[in-house]
């Protein structure tokens, strides 16, 4: 690569996706007291979304405590949506087949097209240095011999999702800031279905490198205080050691929680209230949810993701482009 590209590409790549906003936390807030809701007449069973990107049996055990407490608190049936993909969930709330979900910001923007504005961000997660964002990297086994972006010109790519931010729109829109085409820089690309598969596919030399979140606060070396870097490591699938980052992106939105927008007001005044109180009520629960030690959540506003919608479509003219 001519040191002028190579010069270009190091610096856009360095760009902020956002602004890494110190938020102060919002006040105290008791937990919603218990019992049945008028809203409940209309939702008879609350059903939540959970995205994809890790093994079922992991997702159950983050989400079940989460889906009993909410349950308790409002004395409705709760179920958890599994989807496969992140698409599964996005397709969910266009059908009106779920009611919440966390989402990531790019999972957000495709659930917002999908379903014409019938969704809404009530909450973000706050980091644990009061920062609202999380970063993207990409990573190598650390015996590849592959120690930065450059090196990774015609060699093999494991895309996480084609509706993660992380694991997709953020990076290729990197490279396209630095004028390199992501469809002829990598030899090969390809969807490993989620983050925590794509971890699995480059550590078993099916791919070269793969792009994944971090929080970005605390040690590279450790995975970052979250991440799926550090997921996969404390479950014990990999080991830190035999990774290398070789790249990071500037700070990205922390995606939001997303409920529809065609469901009353009360019921979206219960979410934000039972979350905004669960990091003290129930902080286990909180950290199982959260993959991690975070504040807690803030409130988000649509007007923070549309730089998302807006890689979404220049994705979709990428595409129309090619055929």
């Amino acid at each position: 690569m001519p040191q002028s590209r190579r010069s270009l590409l190091t610096a856009a790549l360095s760009v902020p996706f956002a602004a890494a906003a110190q938020t102060q936390p919002p006040a105290a807030v008791a937990m919603p007291e218990r019992g049945r809701r008028p809203w409940a007449q209309q939702i008879s069973q609350l059903r939540i979304g959970v995205l994809g990107g890790e093994n079922e049996a992991d997702r159950i055990g983050r989400y079940g405590g989460y889906a009993r407490l909410i349950e308790e608190t409002f004395s409705v049936p709760v179920r958890l949506f599994q989807a496969s993909d992140y698409g599964g969930v996005v397709q969910a709330f266009a059908g009106r087949h779920i009611e919440i979900a966390s989402m990531s910001p790019a999972a957000y923007a495709a659930s917002w097209m999908e379903s014409n504005g019938n969704v809404e961000p009530i909450l973000k997660t706050q980091e644990a240095d009061g920062s609202t964002s999380y970063i993207a990297v990409m990573y190598t086994r650390a015996d590849s011999g592959i120690t930065s972006l450059e090196q990774m010109r015609g060699r093999s790519m494991a895309w996480a999702d084609p509706n993660s931010a992380s694991g997709f729109l953020i990076p290729r829109a990197a490279l396209r800031q630095a004028g390199v085409n992501p469809d002829t820089f990598f030899g090969r690309t390809g969807f490993a279905g989620g983050h925590e598969q794509a971890i699995v596919a480059v550590m078993g030399r099916q791919f070269d490198a793969g792009v994944t979140w971090a929080s970005g606060v605390g040690n590279a070396e450790d995975g970052f205080n979250r991440g799926m870097l550090r997921a996969t490591a404390e479950k014990g699938m990999i080991n830190m050691r035999d990774i290398r980052i070789i790249w990071r992106s500037g700070p990205i939105e922390n995606g939001p929680i997303v409920v529809r927008k065609d469901l009353p007001q009360s019921f979206k005044d219960d979410m934000v209230a039972f979350h905004l109180a669960l990091p003290s009520a129930a902080p286990e629960i909180h950290r199982a949810v959260e993959r991690g030690n975070v504040i807690g959540w803030v409130p988000a506003r649509h007007e923070e993701y549309e730089l998302f919608l807006q890689m979404r479509r220049d994705e979709a003219a990428e595409r129309r482009r090619r055929n």
